[in-house]
């Protein structure tokens, strides 16, 4: 039984991962198609430097990417502060409304945000694709910072208290090195979403305001080449390097040090 439960995880793992590196090999492939293997190049790396329009994209990505995750990564840390150490009357509501972005198919909620926009009139662009990217992203950020306070040591901030420590002294000094690989992996998860993300970002970036996803996007509708599993395999290299600093974050614990208040 184990033996067949063994076979059983391996064909999973390979049902899944052999067509990623399938894609990841031939990005290597020196000819034009992608189903025939006919020399190893590292041309279509080297196109990719030379493609003004995906270095636009890049820059737009990182752009929204960043500025999304800092909003989120902010607001979210607050949220989950709020949430874990005060008892208010909306404090359940808000709860179940956090999960919102990460239960509903992101199809509906780039629907809801067009519409918003549209309705409200704001023009669509980078702007509104930060708003989009934000929206989501705190959710992931609370549900993060959330599970790093659960484990928290409140008598470590009653100690400072006891020696003097004011607040916000003990706030930057105490609680926030110690909730800090949780807000960093939140980050972390966030940016690479948000780089990744196609459908929110699709639907509510104006014209000329292409991301790196929405690019790879309108290289399909003029056919597979090598070119795209150049450009995806670099997009798969980005997100596994962010998710492995999430989880050495999330793994990672420190302790304040021995502050004079």
């Amino acid at each position: 039984m184990k033996r067949v439960l063994e076979a059983n995880i391996g064909l999973v793992y390979l049902f899944l991962y052999i067509p990623i590196l399938a894609v990841v090999a031939f990005s290597f492939n020196s000819g034009e198609q992608i189903s025939v293997w006919e020399g190893f190049t590292f041309g279509w790396y080297a196109r990719l430097f030379e493609d003004v329009a995906l270095w636009r994209a890049c820059r737009n990505s990182l752009m929204v990417a960043g500025v999304a995750t800092l909003i989120a990564t902010v607001i979210g840390t607050a949220a989950a502060l709020a949430i874990e150490r005060h008892r208010f009357r909306i404090r359940t509501a808000l709860v179940r409304t956090l999960y919102l972005p990460i239960i509903i198919p992101d199809i509906v909620l780039a629907i809801a945000l067009l519409t918003f926009y549209v309705q409200v009139g704001i023009p669509l662009g980078l702007i509104t694709v930060i708003i989009a990217h934000a929206v989501f992203n705190i959710a992931y950020v609370t549900i993060v910072v959330r599970a790093r306070l659960q484990g928290y040591d409140n008598t470590l901030e009653e100690a400072a208290r006891d020696l003097g420590a004011n607040e916000w002294q003990t706030f930057w000094r105490i609680t926030l090195p110690l909730i800090a690989p949780g807000i960093i992996g939140g980050a972390l998860l966030a940016f690479t979403l948000s780089i990744d993300d196609f459908v929110i970002t699709f639907f509510t970036a104006g014209v000329g305001y292409t991301t790196l996803s929405v690019h790879i996007y309108s290289l399909l509708k003029f056919g597979i080449t090598p070119k795209i599993n150049a450009i995806s395999t670099m997009l798969l290299a980005n997100s596994i390097v962010f998710i492995l600093l999430f989880l050495w974050f999330q793994e990672g614990t420190t302790s304040p040090q021995k502050q004079d208040f």
